[in-house]
């Protein structure tokens, strides 16, 4: 039997299919995060009940390798640390608290279609990197998306809800960079971002700063099974550990762009799950957002030199 080969130039390199696989389950992950914590108010858990269930499930899973981390943490610096950080609690109540103000969809789209954006705005703020202008286009895009979904989209509390996920996709972006910059490697990541989330969001409960229906006994434990499982599992340990692995085999921009596809898939699904229509609001910003973050992705920068790709 005959077999053929890829020419060598069309071969993809190891480094760059891992990283594509795991940004697929990426997009998947991230869209069950937004679809789940949209459901909150229906399935009786505060936001301390789901950043604990959330945190703590990947904390004990790789508890084994908690010393080995706190151990690495000594060469980490401390802003890269702070911006690793970022993607736990903070991140968590801010994505939350937006999903409470708007929808599945709108939240999905905001989130991870505004990162590529304020990724480039802090490379350009703190190392001076420029983008191409076919990319400055693809930005605009982003920006008249966003703006779009302000205009026609809103929520119960009108912009406010957006205000809260422009700030959560900020806080990603930072985090995105502090991972290209970490010498820490996945598990480690999320060792120390669950520990010290879940540590943080029992302190928040016990000390009645948040309510908590887990500490008062009256949780349901099916639903906290299950979100144990789409969040615990699902986004707070396969999802971080795809992302930190996307990031280290294809560079900061990509993996941030790559939030193109979640949002659809995100806004689609919500339909028949939650009951949420897809309006002409909706789509104008889905369709601005989702082809801005595309062009961004498949646009190279305009300098590349190595080791320039935070």
């Amino acid at each position: 039997m005959t077999t053929f080969a890829l020419p060598l130039p069309l071969a993809l390199p190891r480094r760059t299919v891992v990283g594509i696989a795991a940004l697929t389950a990426v997009v998947a992950l991230w869209s069950s995060f937004a679809l789940s914590t949209r459901a909150l108010e229906g399935a009786g858990l505060t936001l301390a009940d789901a950043a604990i269930v959330r945190f703590a499930v990947p904390a004990v899973l790789l508890s084994p390798w908690v010393p080995r981390t706190f151990r690495a943490l000594r060469t980490e610096r401390p802003a890269v640390l702070a911006l690793v950080l970022l993607a736990g609690l903070p991140h968590f109540l801010l994505f939350a608290w937006g999903a409470h103000l708007t929808s599945a969809a709108l939240t999905g789209l905001l989130v991870p279609g505004t990162v590529p954006l304020f990724v480039a705005g802090l490379l350009f703020l703190f190392a001076r990197r420029t983008v191409s202008r076919r990319r400055l286009l693809a930005l605009a895009a982003i920006v008249a998306g966003v703006a779009a979904s302000a205009l026609f989209i809103g929520g119960p509390s009108g912009p406010g809800g957006i205000v809260v996920l422009l700030a959560a996709g900020l806080v990603w972006a930072a985090y995105t960079l502090g991972v290209a910059r970490s010498r820490l490697d996945p598990v480690a990541v999320i060792v120390i971002v669950s520990v010290t989330s879940v540590a943080s969001a029992l302190l928040l409960a016990v000390t009645g700063v948040l309510p908590s229906a887990l500490l008062a006994g009256t949780a349901d434990l099916g639903t906290v099974g299950a979100y144990a499982l789409i969040q615990g599992v699902g986004t707070g340990l396969l999802s971080t550990a795809c992302y930190v692995v996307a990031v280290k085999n294809l560079g900061s921009s990509l993996p941030a762009a790559a939030g193109a596809l979640s949002p659809v898939l995100t806004a689609v699904v919500a339909v028949p799950l939650l009951g949420e229509t897809l309006g002409l609001g909706l789509g104008l910003a889905l369709a601005l957002i989702v082809t801005g973050v595309a062009v961004f992705a498949l646009t190279p920068a305009t300098a590349r030199t190595p080791g320039a790709e935070l």
